[in-house]
């Protein structure tokens, strides 16, 4: 299949717009009058200060977060009797959220009433509620509502945006059942939904991975008169993408043309960032033209995506030449796509042009953060350099970037892989010098590589650790514990800690890994009919048996029968086993093994697999995971 030419076509939309233009200086801002003048007026003559003045004051100081000064304003306005009127808090309100102070807010907000007799109506309340929100107290956000407006002889009477926010702080709390209770009160408080309501809504059904009921909301509020938004539709695409629902995103975005609704960068750069993640480039790079045939134009996000797309698709080289070209028309390029970049080119065997980006993006003074510290230390380990990474890490900290789980794992990872296991059991302890808390990813490297060189006991002691400290082993730990156990010819033991992987949450759940490690075992001391119950058990919890557990049956079914058997029998078996539950690509890949070790499926099996691999629901996924095999 010819390759699209990505750089040429992207080029083409770069060429279409001129290059990024500096924003232009706003107006001068005039430092505000000094309060001096206003202290100094009762003996100006017969000029008094008024209402208006104060106001000024109130202003003037929270503006600039003076609130040791605006309290003196309001001291002094209580003295004279002055009339306080609301719009005053208001702006002392928004200069508590400015300053991220809530709870000053909620406190004037109380006193309002009785000490400055002063009314709150739903404007001050709405004022302070965002505020709350806006720190993430939904909790505190959701009692002040209660207290507040639930309250008796309450002057407040919420309106739309009361309920948007209340929607808001549901939604974020993931109540999301309880937002569309309050949402469908709306209407009987009357107050109908606005745009940012349902917007609210959606946003929060996405996140709960709702999608088809966040859709139904489109139709529902059009029909109640309340036309969509384009941050609307960017939401609903936004969710349908993450769930790799493209068809229906894409008709989302020919919905918004039928509505006269103009898709933004937004739009077009949810729906690359969509195309890119399964894998599409040639789509997303159709999907540019498109965005700047409708001049749109596109940003930095737009070709991070794609370069990043690139990169996944193994074609980092390429990614750096579109990246040199995005960079010539005067669009920056920010550390994450360094990262990408960097990590793809060691990926790729290409660790001299790796080093080369990274002196590269040095030079643009383009200052290295974490992400791209660590991609770097990654791609040297997987070069065999763990002692360079090393000092890499050291000249990451000395500048002030602390290291992150990738980071540290990473470089465990490299000095195992390098035979000097020492030097990855200090490291291990050199972590917590640099307040780095010991996580279960390094506590599974730490077992894993312990386990891989054969030094079982101090790899059981750091398993004992973990478990004292409180810390949940996931499925990698138990693994490498359960190899290390069985290369010591302790089979019983490993059984032990497989069964009690049984009882545990889905993330310490056995995989196929864990699987094959107990079947080598149990065939190698020819316990056929044990692995033969265990690989029963297998399929019972879905887990679908791959390449290397039918190597491993194969290889015991010839070398440990008397008489041998070719094991042809057994995988057609197993073949019959998964269809029968459904499980049709798990099917098919042993089928795939079958046929490579010259033993066909009966004919019966192999017209069943392709039967169910045709049926027109699978068909696409079937030839997507064909397209996605070639490209790789």
């Amino acid at each position: 299949m010819a390759r699209l030419s990505v750089i040429n076509t992207i080029c083409r939309g770069l060429s279409s717009f001129p290059g990024k233009v500096s924003r232009g200086q706003g107006p001068s801002q005039y430092p505000p009058l000094s309060d001096q003048l206003f202290n100094s007026t009762p003996q100006s003559g017969s000029f008094r200060l008024g209402d208006s003045t104060f106001y000024s004051l109130i202003r003037h100081y929270a503006h600039t977060a003076d609130f040791a000064s605006l309290d003196n304003v309001l001291c002094r306005m209580k003295l004279q009797n002055r009339v306080f009127i609301e719009k005053c808090f208001l702006v002392i309100f928004k200069a508590y959220g400015r300053a991220h102070l809530p709870d000053k807010a909620v406190d004037l907000f109380h006193r309002m009433s009785h000490d400055f007799h002063c009314i709150p109506t739903v404007k001050s309340f709405n004022s302070v509620l965002n505020v709350i929100i806006r720190e993430g107290f939904y909790h505190r956000a959701l009692d002040f509502y209660n207290r507040s407006v639930n309250a008796k002889n309450t002057n407040i009477s919420p309106n739309v945006l009361t309920f948007n926010l209340l929607l808001k702080a549901l939604c974020k709390l993931g109540w999301v059942d309880r937002a569309v209770e309050v949402f469908r009160e709306m209407p009987l408080r009357k107050c109908p939904p606005d745009v940012y309501t349902y917007c609210t809504l959606m946003d929060g059904l996405c996140k709960e991975d709702r999608i088809d009921e966040a859709v139904s909301l489109l139709d529902e509020m059009q029909t109640e008169g309340c036309f969509p938004s384009p941050v609307i539709f960017n939401v609903l695409i936004n969710g349908l993408c993450k769930k790799g629902d493209l068809v229906r995103a894409a008709k989302l975005v020919d919905n918004m043309f039928l509505k006269g609704c103009c898709p933004n960068q937004v739009t077009y750069n949810t729906l690359i960032h969509g195309l890119c993640m399964k894998g599409k480039l040639d789509k997303a790079v159709s999907l540019l033209d498109r965005m700047v045939s409708s001049n749109c134009i596109p940003n930095d996000v737009t070709y991070g995506t794609i370069i990043n797309g690139l990169v996944k698709l193994g074609r980092a080289e390429d990614a750096v030449k579109l990246m040199t070209a995005v960079q010539e028309r005067g669009y920056g390029v920010n550390e994450y796509v360094y990262s990408a970049l960097i990590s793809g080119l060691f990926k790729g065997g290409k660790s001299e042009d790796a080093r080369k980006l990274w002196t590269q993006m040095m030079e643009k003074g383009c200052k290295p953060n974490t992400v791209v510290y660590s991609a770097l230390i990654d791609g040297l380990c997987r070069e065999g350099k763990p002692n360079e990474a090393e000092e890499v890490l050291s000249e990451m900290i000395d500048k002030g970037c602390t290291p992150n789980a990738y980071t540290y794992s990473s470089l465990m990872k490299g000095f195992f892989k390098a035979g000097n296991s020492h030097k990855a059991v200090q490291l291990w302890k050199d972590m917590a010098e640099h307040e780095c808390i010991h996580n279960k990813v390094y506590y599974s490297i730490l077992i894993h590589g312990l386990c891989e060189v054969g030094n079982l006991s101090k790899a059981m002691m750091v398993w004992r650790e973990m478990l004292e400290k409180g810390c949940k082993p996931d499925a990698v730990a138990y693994s490498s514990v359960i190899q290390g156990l069985c290369n010591a010819g302790s089979i019983e033991e490993a059984l032990k800690l497989f069964h009690e992987m049984l009882c545990l949450e889905t993330e310490s759940q056995p995989d196929v890994v864990t699987y094959n490690i107990l079947f080598n075992a149990l065939c190698n001391q020819n316990s056929i009919s044990h692995a033969i119950d265990l690989l029963n058990g297998m399929l019972d919890r879905a887990c679908d048996p791959d390449i290397a557990t039918c190597n491993i049956f194969l290889r015991t079914l010839r070398e440990k029968l008397d008489p041998p058997q070719d094991g042809r029998e057994f995988l057609d078996e197993l073949v019959i086993r998964l269809l029968n539950r459904q499980r049709v690509f798990g099917a098919s890949r042993i089928v795939q093994v079958m046929l490579q070790n010259f033993l066909p499926p009966k004919a019966s099996t192999w017209e069943r697999v392709v039967q169910e691999l045709c049926k027109p629901q699978k068909v696409q996924a079937a030839i997507d995971k064909c397209w996605r095999n070639l490209d790789s």
